[in-house]
């Protein structure tokens, strides 16, 4: 089979599930005609026509309420924020409807939430957020962040037939530098499962999205240079987390490193730490050490945006005071 990018991988998601189940269908700004802000969508709508590919008004509050009320109906609506930092508009919508609309009221909310996260390209503090964590404590929401072609595909089809509201992030980074030939059949992926992205002894570094190929970078560069076996172990999903996966490895390396692309500050990784420290404490040999984004909105500057953002450099200095200890 051919190998195809981790763009081309979600927009064959889209394809496979918009013709497995006539109740699927996308909504969001220019995914229509023009195909979406990275061609995600494009092809949709000349196959499935503007009843199921909907181009949107720019409101996000506006249309992802129309989501949850399409949802409500038996629908299983596809919407793409063109930009995932404008989720933000829709927070309300989210956190105090969507999430609590089941508890609440009985009322089913099968719908989908992507868009294209992360920054590494350069394009300043309104293009390049991870909104991830603000998320994380929302309780009736599920939140992915798939790092691999293969995963995108199969995780985004988890996604549409999951019963609850999913939030799915996506890294642009990676849309078109990452290929990978794709599992044949029907390629699902389950969420909450985390995956050994590479198998290692001597400590482990957990990240997730573009991060988890800076940390396998890294973990080349510890074995050849310094003879450390590196085990990175990708989350694949943030809500729920996959405990079993993190006890795990923390219990196999007994060194424990986070990587994030997010800011520190209540970030995930402080999450990460509490559960280890929980339940894992006694197998720890060091304390649990972070690489994440500064507490800063991202600059625009290429420079600038190198430093604030985690990079392979960065991995390597504290996996080796991590090693150290």
């Amino acid at each position: 089979m051919a190998e195809i990018t981790y763009l081309e991988a979600i927009r064959e998601a889209l394809f496979e599930e918009m013709e497995r189940d006539g109740n699927v269908f996308c909504m969001g700004e220019d995914i229509g005609a023009y195909g979406g802000a990275f061609k995600v969508t494009d092809g949709l709508m000349a196959k499935y026509g503007e009843n199921r590919v909907i181009d949107t008004p720019i409101s996000e509050a506006g249309f992802v309420g129309a989501a949850a009320g399409a949802s409500h109906m038996g629908m299983r609506p596809v919407v793409e924020m063109q930009f995932i930092d404008f989720i933000s508009c829709a927070y309300d919508m989210l956190t105090n409807y969507i999430a609590t609309a089941r508890y609440r009221a009985f009322l089913p909310c099968p719908l989908v939430i992507r868009g294209p996260s992360g920054g590494y390209v350069r394009g300043g503090p309104f293009h390049s957020q991870n909104p991830e964590a603000a998320f994380l404590h929302t309780p009736g929401l599920k939140i992915v962040y798939p790092a691999t072609a293969s995963d995108a595909k199969g995780l985004l089809k988890a996604a549409i037939r999951d019963d609850d509201p999913v939030l799915f992030f996506e890294h642009k980074y990676l849309y078109r530098r990452i290929k990978e030939e794709m599992p044949a059949g029907d390629h699902v992926v389950p969420i909450g499962k985390a995956r050994i992205a590479r198998e290692g002894k001597d400590l482990s570094i957990i990240t997730y999205a573009a991060t988890v190929w800076k940390a396998l970078e890294a973990a080349e560069q510890l074995e050849k240079e310094d003879g450390l076996s590196v085990e990175v172990l990708d989350l694949r999903t943030l809500l729920p987390m996959d405990d079993e996966a993190i006890i795990a490895t923390v219990k196999k390396t007994n060194r424990v490193l986070i990587v994030h692309e997010d800011t520190r500050t209540g970030g995930v990784a402080g999450e990460i730490a509490a559960r280890i420290n929980e339940h894992a404490f006694e197998w720890l040999d060091a304390p649990i050490l972070r690489v994440t984004a500064a507490d800063v909105p991202l600059p625009f500057a290429p420079p600038l945006e190198d430093y604030v953002l985690p990079q392979v450099a960065d991995i390597v200095s504290v996996a080796r005071k991590l090693a150290a200890y």
